[in-house]
């Protein structure tokens, strides 16, 4: 392999490190960066991708997972996202039987390793980016750019905005992704070692960094574009291709393809494997998935539900400003950024479009250099920088396919590579004309330092629930999840009051968050303020019919208000909503009890204890309504069943031996594993249940 000529390190006032001694830095830093995040809980998407997701128990087949999606629900099912990440999945589960159960801490020790992991990877990667591809006469790889591809992995290492991608435990999906994608670099630059036979090209490479594609694919959605930059990477690093030129020759179909040998190098036939590759992947991913668009709603994307497609094209682009902005300046950080966290432009007199005209001007400036330049280093290396920047982005730009997201920080994490290439060769430029280099390089180090800074804050934030969810509000202000959100944990540790108002304020700025008013309505409902939790609930059904949760809930509050053919009328509407509902079954047996209708009663009990086994109330109440009814035969064969299924509950066990000793069995009513303290069990049907 020829030199890339000329030597971007020679421009570069950094330090010089062996590549052992540089891949060590580069680790400990980005160790450092997010260590603090080890010991953090459980957040946001975690209690639905890990807590909540079946897919992890043991229970559950292997098999299941390659149906499943990355939230455990089947890929037919019109609900589903259609996110199919199932390598991803099966590390969580891998994770929850080593760690025997549900503790975060190993969690997020593999997402720590994971991005260290790819940090030092990226040395090598960066080494070949910026330096180009050649190997000595012993066919070992050599490191052109040693300092250059040491900023570049510092800069990559240290990015706050990869916070979201680390201390988030979700975010596995993105680092494993990254990982295979940049193994699948790697294998297709290993694929020009020249070999003994004097082969300027290994086709098992090739074909290994398809496979290698196929399972950051399998992590992600993302990874099938690394296809796609191998060929870049082949056509401008290896071939040496001119694109401005090659436009020229093929718009005036000149016999340059021929001249230029591109056959004989065997571009065209690589480039055809990963085609084919691609295709062939994406075919089976596409016959696993289905044809159905997954379903998103208005909140999740505005833009994509506008009927103007000028404001569509106009909104997209302000996103794409705001995620480079992003990459440029991670200050301001936020876990969501839906629901009017940004307000649609919908006017070309509103001053953000401003951020759109600086995107292009300076998108258009690189191309126009990456293209025109008459220096082919400088071509290479924008064209790179801007290829690792944009196509990585494209599964999530809006242009293809609905996305469920306005702004999402986890999907720059890849695209962050292009962006450390365009400021490490910035550096260089800067380094060459600047006269006090060591000043240039201090700056540098200062952005290095406070990124690090950052990070540890970042990573702080995501421990926890209340300080993410509150970070968010000085971010998005507008964002009725981050108020929900907020509302919400308050609500879980039993500060009602404060939640009102968090809910209260979620509901003003998204008059139709449903969700909000559900859990708004169950607060009300638990203070007794039963007509405002009643409006809320009744309004929540109206907006959204198939709210099976908010009927529940609703025929809760219209059985404490004594209308009850109206709640029963409710419970069924839920049930028809979501047909294993075992709360629902509960909460209609509560009501037939309370109308005397015993019989239904127990069926209805009955069915959600068939529906959930663990149904502790259900159970407890067949005991005591069959015990207060005499039939006390019955209820001690109902309590025996429940102990075999639930065999620690006191509460059961308190019914039971209420009905042995009404039945004078004292003898098995010893045999009672009694608790150690039951003082606060009661003989009484258990308080209606509510879901949020």
């Amino acid at each position: 392999m020829a030199q890339m000529e000329p030597n971007l390190d020679h421009d570069v006032s950094w330090f010089l490190l062996p590549s052992y001694w540089a891949k060590m830095v580069v680790a400990l830093i980005s160790f450092l960066c997010f260590a603090n995040s080890y010991d953090g809980d459980f957040v946001f998407d975690d209690s639905e991708a890990i807590i909540n997701n079946k897919d992890l128990r043991a229970e559950t087949p292997l098999g299941d997972l390659w149906y499943h999606d990355f939230w455990g629900s089947k890929l037919s099912s019109n609900t589903s996202h259609k996110s199919y990440r199932p390598l991803t999945v099966l590390t969580f589960r891998i994770n929850y039987l080593f760690a025997g159960g549900f503790y975060p801490v190993g969690f997020h020790v593999i997402n720590i390793i994971l991005h260290c992991t790819i940090s030092v990877l990226m040395v090598d990667v960066f080494s070949i980016l910026l330096g180009g591809l050649q190997f000595s006469n012993k066919g070992r790889r050599l490191n052109l750019a040693p300092k250059s591809s040491l900023l570049a992995a510092l800069l990559f290492a240290v990015h706050p905005v990869h916070t979201e991608c680390v201390a988030g435990i979700v975010g596995r999906a993105d680092l494993l992704c990254a990982l295979f994608f940049l193994l699948s670099f790697l294998g297709y630059c290993k694929a020009f070692k020249e070999n003994k036979e004097g082969r300027t090209f290994s086709v098992f490479w090739v074909l290994v960094s398809v496979v290698l594609g196929a399972i950051a694919m399998l992590c992600k959605e993302q990874g099938i574009t690394i296809l796609g930059l191998n060929a870049v990477f082949d056509a401008l690093v290896i071939n040496k291709i001119n694109l401005l030129e090659l436009i020229r020759k093929l718009l005036y179909k000149d016999k340059w393809l021929e001249n230029a040998g591109l056959l004989r190098k065997g571009l065209l036939f690589r480039i055809a494997l990963l085609m084919c590759g691609g295709a062939g992947i994406l075919y089976i991913r596409w016959r696993i998935m289905g044809t159905g668009p997954p379903a998103f709603t208005e909140v999740d994307n505005p833009a994509s539900f506008a009927d103007s497609l000028f404001v569509r094209a106009i909104n997209y682009n302000y996103y794409y400003s705001l995620n480079a902005w992003l990459l440029l300046c991670p200050w301001w950080l936020c876990f969501d950024w839906s629901m009017g966290c940004i307000p649609l432009i919908k006017s070309v007199s509103d001053w953000r479009i401003i951020a759109l005209a600086a995107l292009w001007f300076c998108l258009i400036g690189l191309i126009c250099q990456a293209l025109c330049s008459e220096d082919s280093h400088k071509r290479r290396i924008l064209t790179l920088g801007l290829g690792f920047l944009i196509i990585p982005f494209l599964p999530a730009s809006n242009l293809f396919f609905r996305v469920g997201f306005v702004v999402a920080e986890r999907v720059i994490y890849l695209p962050s590579i292009g962006y450390c290439i365009l400021f490490t060769y910035g550096f260089s430029l800067l380094s060459k004309q600047a006269k006090k280099k060591k000043i240039l390089a201090v700056a540098v180090l200062g952005i290095l330092l406070i990124n690090v800074m950052r990070c540890a804050l970042r990573s702080s934030q995501w421990r926890s629930e209340e300080q993410l969810f509150r970070s968010a509000l000085s971010v998005c202000p507008l964002n009725a999840k981050v108020h929900y959100n907020v509302g919400k944990n308050l609500a879980d540790k039993g500060n009602q009051s404060a939640a009102i108002k968090y809910y209260r304020e979620a509901v003003r700025l998204n008059p139709k968050y449903v969700h909000a008013m559900n859990n708004l309505g169950n607060i009300l409902k638990e203070r007794n303020e039963l007509h405002e939790a009643e409006e809320l609930l009744s309004l929540a059904v109206q907006i959204q019919p198939d709210f099976a949760a908010a009927w529940m809930n609703l025929g809760i509050v219209q059985n404490s208000l004594r209308r009850f053919e109206e709640a029963e009328q409710s419970y069924w509407t839920a049930i028809k909503h979501r047909k294993k509902y075992p709360d629902c079954y509960y909460n209609l047996g509560r009501l037939y009890a309370d109308l005397n209708r015993h019989i239904d009663a127990l069926n209805a009990w009955r069915n959600a204890t068939v529906l959930k086994p663990e149904h502790s109330l259900a159970w407890n109440n067949m005991i005591i309504l069959l015990d207060n009814t005499g039939n006390l035969a019955q209820a001690e064969a109902v309590g025996r069943e429940a102990l075999e299924l639930i065999p620690n509950d006191h509460s059961l066990m308190f019914s039971l031996a209420n009905v042995l000793g009404k039945s004078q069995k004292y003898k098995l009513l010893l045999q009672v594993p009694w608790p150690v303290s039951s003082s606060t069990a009661r003989s009484r049907r258990a308080s209606p249940t509510t879901s949020t």
